[in-house]
C-alpha cells in the first residue's frame, strides 16, 4: 500500500514537533520567571497565577476544544451530508463554550478559591455526590484525549503508514514532554501559538482551495461539482437529494446529537473549569464569548471546504475511512499531494497536543486536588503536590495510550466515540449547573440523577438498537437513531429527576461555606481573588452573560439554521458564493483577533523582556569584568577611574543595595570610603517575597506577624555587616521583588545614585538578573561594583 508521506515525515512532525514545543514553552517559561518575576509555586503549575487576561483565554479555550475530530469529523459530516454538516457541527459546538461562561462565573462567585469544580461539589454535595461528579470528570477525560489520540493516530496510520499501535503512544508522548514542566501556564503559552498556527493554516488552505486550485475550479467549479454530485448519488433525507441545502434530516439529527454531546465535553470537563479559574472574573465572560464565537469558523471554513471538496471530487471513500475520520486527510492530499498531508498533519499535530495537554492538567488538578490531597494526604504541601501533579501527568498520558489501542482493537472509531460521549456523560450537566446556581438543589437527588440518567441513557440506546436492527452490536449502535435517543434520555433524565427531587425535598444551602472553606495557601493569590470579589463587577457580568449568552445560542441553532431548514431551501450560486465569503471572512477576522489582543494585552511584559535582552546582548559586548564601570540608562556606559569620578561628583544621597554577596559588600565598602562627608548612605537589605497583584503589592497586603518576623530576620542581617562612618549610613529592610522594590526606594527617598555590585546570590557569570532590570527600569545613574 502506499502512502503520501513517508514514516520519517510523520516521526519528524510528531516527535520532532513535541521537542520543539517542548523547548519552546521552556523558552517562555524561562523568560516569564526570570525576567517578569512569576514564581514556580503550585498555583503557577496548576492555575497558571489566575491572572489570564481575555485574549489568551480565547486562544486557550480555542486551542482546549480543537481536538482531531473538530479537523476529521466536521468533514466527515459534511461529506456524508453535505453544506449543512459542517454548519451543524460548528453550532452545536460553539453554544456549549457561549453558556458555559455564565456557570463558570457561577463558581467565581461561590467558590473563588477552588481549583477543580468537584472541589466545590464537595462541600456542595457531600462525598457521596464528590466521588459520583469526580467519577464523571475523570470519565470526561478519558473520553476527549482518547479522540484524540484514536483521530491522530488513524491520520498518522493513513498519511505515513506508521503502526496504529506505535501512534498510540507517540501522540501521548509529544503532549507530555512540555506538560510535565510547564502546567497550565506552558499550556497558555502553546495554546497561543497553536491557536494562530491553526488559523493562518485554515486560511492558506481554503483560500487554496476556493480561488487557486485547478482540480476544483474555484467556488464555481465547486458548486457546478455539488450539483452533478447530488444528481449521481443523491444524499437520502435531505431536499432534492442535494448537497448545497440545510434542509438535511440527518444532518438534523447529528446536529442535536451534537449539541448535547459537547454540552458534557464542556460542563463535565475540568479541562474547561480550570481555564475559567486561570482567568480573572471580568476577563471570562469575554474570553469564553469571543473563544465560541472564534471556534465556530474552523469547522465552518475548513470542514465546508474539505468535506465539500471531497463530494465534487467524486472520491470514493469506503465506510472504514469515513469512520476514521480520514475525509479530510484523503481530500487534501488528493488536491495538494505531499504538502497538504503534510499541511493537516501539522495541524492534527497542534490541535492533538494543545487539546491533549489541556486534558492532562485538567485530570493531574483532579488526581491531586480530588483524590491524594482529599482522601489521601489532606496536610500536602505545595512541593508534595506539585510532585504528584507531575507523576500524575505521566501516569495519565501513558495509560490514555493503553486506553486507546484496547479501543481501536475492539473496533471502537472516531466517528462512534464522538457520538455516544453524550450517553456517557450528557446526564451530569444538569446536576453539576443547578448545584452552582441553585441553593434548593438537593445533594442527593443531584448525585442520583446522573447515575441513573447514565443507566437509562444506556438502556434506551442498546434497546432502540435491538428493536430496529435486530441485534446489539459495534454496528447496530453506531446508527443515528439509537444514538440520538440514548443521547436524549441521558441528558433529558439528569436534569428532571434533579429538579423533581428537589422540589420534593429542598435544601437550602449557604454559599458562604464554600467561599469560607476553600482557601489558597499563597499571599499573592490571596490578594488578587479578594481584589477581584466585587460583588456588583460579579453581577454585571454574570447579567451581561445570560442576556448576551441566549441570544448567540437562538442565533446560532434556531434563528439562523431553522428556517432554512423548513423551507427546504436549495442554495443557489449567488447565495453559495455568500456563504464561502461569509465563512472565509469569519475566519480572518477571527485569527486577527486571536493573534493581535493577546499581545496588545501583553505589551508592558514583551516590553520588559525586550529590555532585559537588550540588558544581556549590551552586557555581553560593552561590560568588561576586569574593570570597574560606571553604567548609567540616562547617560550610556562610561569607563572611567571611578575614585575621581564619583568623588567629585555632587551626589549627596546614595542608596546601596546589600543581599550579602561579596560584591554587594564592596559596594558598600567603596561607598562608605569614597563618598563626600556630608552624603547620606541608605544601606538596603530586600527579603525577596512573591509580589501581589498587576500594581504589586504592599508590606501591608502581607500577614502582619509574618511581616514583622522577617523583617526582624532583616535587620539582623544587616546589623552585621560593618559599616565604615555608620553614622551618615540609615539601614532600610524591604520586602517584596528585590528590583522593584530597589527602584521604587530609590524614587521614594530620591536618591541621586544606585550602588549595588554586579550580581547577587545567584550564579551569573556577568549580570544578575536583578541587576539587569534594575538598569533597565530605573531612571537613577546605577553604579556597579565587581
Amino acid at each position: 500500500m502506499s502512502f503520501i508521506l513517508s514514516q520519517e515525515i510523520g516521526y519528524l512532525i510528531f516527535i520532532g514537533g513535541g521537542l520543539i514545543m517542548t523547548a519552546l514553552v521552556l523558552l517562555l517559561i524561562f523568560v516569564d520567571t526570570k525576567w517578569l518575576g512569576t514564581r514556580k509555586t503550585f498555583e503557577w503549575f496548576s492555575t497558571a497565577g489566575r491572572n489570564i487576561k481575555s485574549g489568551l483565554l480565547a486562544s486557550s479555550v480555542i486551542s482546549a476544544w480543537i481536538w482531531a475530530a473538530t479537523l476529521l469529523e466536521s468533514s466527515t459530516v459534511a461529506y456524508k451530508y453535505g453544506i449543512g454538516g459542517p454548519f451543524w457541527y460548528a453550532a452545536g459546538a460553539s453554544i456549549q463554550i457561549i453558556l458555559f461562561a455564565v456557570i463558570a462565573l457561577e463558581l467565581k462567585k461561590r467558590a473563588p478559591s477552588s481549583h477543580t469544580f468537584t472541589e466545590f461539589l464537595y462541600l456542595r454535595l457531600g462525598k457521596f455526590g464528590h466521588k459520583v461528579f469526580l467519577l464523571f470528570a475523570l470519565l470526561a477525560n478519558s473520553i476527549v484525549t482518547a479522540m484524540l489520540v484514536l483521530g491522530g493516530a488513524a491520520a498518522l496510520n493513513a498519511l505515513t503508514g506508521i503502526d496504529i499501535t506505535i501512534a498510540c503512544f507517540i501522540i501521548p508522548l509529544s503532549i507530555m514532554m512540555y506538560t510535565y514542566f510547564g502546567g497550565l501556564k506552558a499550556t497558555f503559552f502553546a495554546d497561543y501559538l497553536n491557536t494562530s498556527l491553526i488559523f493562518i493554516a485554515i486560511l492558506i488552505l481554503v483560500t487554496g482551495i476556493y480561488f487557486f486550485n485547478p482540480n476544483i475550479g474555484g467556488i464555481t467549479g465547486l458548486f457546478e461539482g455539488l450539483q452533478l454530485a447530488s444528481t449521481i448519488n443523491p444524499v437520502e433525507g435531505n431536499s432534492g437529494g442535494s448537497f448545497l441545502t440545510l434542509a438535511s434530516i440527518g444532518a438534523l439529527i447529528f446536529g442535536i446529537i451534537n449539541i448535547i454531546g459537547n454540552f458534557g465535553t464542556v460542563f463535565v470537563d475540568q479541562a474547561f473549569w480550570q481555564r475559567a479559574i486561570a482567568s480573572r472574573p471580568k476577563s471570562l465572560i469575554k474570553g469564553f464569548f469571543i473563544g465560541g464565537l472564534a471556534w465556530f469558523a474552523i469547522p465552518f471554513a475548513l470542514a465546508t471546504s474539505l468535506g465539500l471538496a471531497g463530494i465534487a471530487l467524486h472520491l470514493d471513500l469506503s465506510p472504514s475511512e469515513v469512520s476514521h475520520g480520514l475525509v479530510a486527510p484523503i481530500t487534501i492530499s488528493t488536491l495538494l499531494g505531499e504538502v497538504g498531508g503534510i499541511l493537516i498533519l501539522t495541524m492534527l499535530f497542534t490541535a492533538v497536543t494543545c487539546a491533549g495537554s489541556a486534558e492532562l492538567v485538567a485530570f493531574s488538578s483532579l488526581f491531586t486536588f480530588d483524590i491524594y490531597r482529599t482522601y489521601f494526604k489532606p496536610s500536602a504541601s505545595g512541593r508534595q503536590l506539585m510532585r504528584i501533579s507531575k507523576y500524575s501527568v505521566l501516569a495519565f498520558g501513558f495509560g490514555i495510550g493503553v486506553l486507546s489501542l484496547s479501543l481501536f482493537h475492539i473496533g471502537l472509531n472516531l466517528q462512534y466515540i464522538y457520538l455516544s460521549m453524550g450517553i456517557l456523560i450528557g446526564s451530569a450537566v444538569g446536576p453539576i449547573s443547578l448545584s452552582l446556581i441553585w441553593k434548593k438543589t438537593n445533594k442527593t437527588s443531584a448525585s442520583l440523577s446522573a447515575l441513573f440518567g447514565l443507566l437509562a441513557g444506556i438502556f434506551v440506546w442498546l434497546f432502540s438498537a435491538y428493536s430496529l436492527y435486530g441485534n446489539i452490536s459495534v454496528l447496530s449502535t453506531s446508527h443515528d437513531i439509537p444514538l440520538l435517543f440514548g443521547n436524549l434520555t441521558s441528558f433529558a433524565t439528569g436534569f428532571a429527576f434533579v429538579i423533581l427531587g428537589s422540589l420534593i425535598k429542598p435544601d437550602n444551602f449557604n454559599f458562604n461555606i464554600t467561599k469560607q472553606r476553600i482557601v489558597v495557601v499563597e499571599e499573592r493569590i490571596r490578594s488578587l481573588i479578594k481584589e477581584d470579589n466585587d460583588e456588583n463587577l460579579l453581577k454585571k457580568r454574570t447579567l451581561f452573560g445570560y442576556k448576551y449568552g441566549i441570544i448567540f445560542t437562538l442565533i446560532l441553532v434556531v434563528i439562523w439554521p431553522l428556517p432554512l431548514f423548513f423551507s427546504g431551501y436549495i442554495f443557489s450560486f449567488e447565495f453559495f458564493l455568500f456563504w464561502i465569503l461569509l465563512s472565509i471572512f469569519w475566519t480572518l477576522a477571527a485569527a486577527c483577533f486571536l493573534i493581535i489582543k493577546p499581545i496588545i494585552e501583553s505589551k508592558r511584559e514583551i516590553s520588559t523582556v525586550l529590555s532585559n535582552l537588550m540588558i544581556v546582548i549590551r552586557s555581553k559586548f560593552l561590560f568588561r569584568k576586569d574593570e570597574n564601570m560606571l553604567l548609567s540608562p540616562l547617560y550610556g556606559t562610561v569607563n572611567s577611574n571611578l575614585e575621581s569620578s564619583t568623588a567629585n561628583t555632587n551626589y549627596k544621597r546614595i542608596l546601596v543595595a546589600v543581599d550579602g554577596s561579596m560584591p554587594s559588600i564592596r559596594a558598600l565598602d567603596y561607598a562608605s570610603h569614597t563618598f563626600q562627608l556630608d552624603s547620606l548612605i541608605y544601606v538596603l537589605h530586600i527579603i525577596e517575597w512573591p509580589e501581589g497583584t498587576e500594581d504589586n503589592a504592599t508590606a501591608s497586603e502581607y500577614d502582619t506577624e509574618l511581616l514583622k518576623r522577617i523583617e526582624k530576620e532583616g535587620r539582623l542581617v544587616l546589623s552585621s555587616i560593618l559599616i565604615k562612618n555608620s553614622k551618615r549610613c540609615e539601614r532600610i529592610v524591604k520586602v517584596g521583588d528585590p528590583a522593584n522594590r530597589i527602584i521604587k526606594t530609590a524614587h521614594d527617598l530620591n536618591v541621586d545614585i544606585i550602588v549595588l555590585g554586579t550580581r547577587g546570590l545567584g550564579h551569573s557569570e556577568d549580570l544578575g538578573h536583578v541587576t539587569k532590570k534594575i538598569l533597565s527600569e530605573s531612571n537613577k545613574p546605577v553604579l556597579l561594583l565587581n
